[in-house]
């Protein structure tokens, strides 16, 4: 079982959301992390190298972005985002997929 921490940057992600997709986000995230982090899935997948994230859950429309450290049975949510078509808001910043 994986213990779950949130960076600062990713708690203030996830603040700047509504309430109600608050619950969802948190509520998608315990029900998968803890026990099924780093198994992929239709909503959870690794990513290719960048300097965000090593994996990405999908809960909607929203991504959370993590890694995972096998070692100390953590996984560390580093973003939270929303996708509109095909650009990504991440950290109040735009990415062009």
């Amino acid at each position: 079982m994986f213990r779950i921490e949130f960076t600062p940057e990713a708690v203030t992600d996830l603040q700047s959301l509504r309430k109600y997709d608050q619950e969802r986000i948190v509520g998608g995230i315990e029900g998968k992390l803890p026990h099924l982090a780093t198994a992929p899935s239709r909503n959870c997948k690794r990513l290719r190298p960048n300097q965000l994230a090593e994996w990405e859950l999908r809960i909607g429309e929203f991504r959370v972005f993590y890694d995972v450290d096998l070692n100390e049975s953590l996984v560390k949510i580093e973003a939270i985002g929303y996708k509109d078509g095909s650009t990504l808001f991440v950290h109040g910043e735009e990415y062009e997929l």
